[in-house]
């Protein structure tokens, strides 16, 4: 994915960037983490984008560490920016991390988190995100995924159907995942799906673990 085409964003002349969705879903996301995450341990998040999550999440579970990681050069200065100025001992600073890619620059972790990722890059990252998952996860870690997701028997919004259409016409290699499609995927490496909660705007967060 090209950085211009990075529409979820507003538009900065700073390294600190901002994304409307982030703010609109970080506490409610929070919210199930607090029931999700273990009390200790590194939070490996996957695909950070503009850092804020990472902020957010580090400053609302202090006894956790939290590792951001992207691919794109000037998200990794984003989530520098934010982390420079929020001055928290918990955030790590920012690795780069393709996760199509089998070398990644960590090698374990209690929790892998990936928000609003899967649909904005090519299938190859979801599957590259779940072969990661089972080499860094040990047996019961969770792997918590959110986003627009599909699902056989929750009806699907029209507008998600939208901006499924929105998404492939901006790249053919996008769009919404069916959560059946990634089961089928994740069960081999090992991975069951243990919860599924419905989120506003028509979001869905889930998680999964690890056998």
């Amino acid at each position: 994915m090209s950085d211009e085409r990075r529409f979820y964003e507003m538009p900065s002349a700073e390294a600190r960037r901002s994304a409307p969705a982030a703010l609109r879903n970080r506490e409610p996301i929070a919210e199930l983490l607090a029931e999700w995450l273990p009390e200790r341990g590194l939070v490996l998040e996957i695909a950070s984008g503009t850092g804020e999550h990472a902020v957010y999440f580090a400053e609302r579970f202090p006894a956790l560490d939290w590792q951001p990681s992207d691919i794109h050069a000037d998200a990794l200065s984003s989530i520098s920016a934010w982390r420079e100025v929020s001055r928290l001992p918990n955030l790590l600073p920012p690795v780069t991390l393709d996760a199509s890619s089998p070398d990644w620059p960590i090698d374990r972790a209690d929790v892998l988190l990936s928000i609003n990722m899967v649909h904005i890059s090519p299938w190859s990252s979801a599957l590259g995100l779940v072969d990661g998952a089972a080499r860094l996860l040990r047996a019961g870690a969770p792997l918590i995924l959110y986003g627009p997701w599909l699902k056989d028997d929750i009806a699907t919004a029209t507008g998600n159907l939208d901006f499924d259409a929105d998404l492939r016409r901006r790249d053919p290699a996008w769009g919404l995942r069916r959560v059946e499609d990634f089961a089928a995927a994740a069960e081999p490496r090992g991975f069951a799906l243990d919860q599924v909660q419905p989120m506003p705007a028509n979001n869905l967060m889930m998680l999964w673990r690890k056998s």
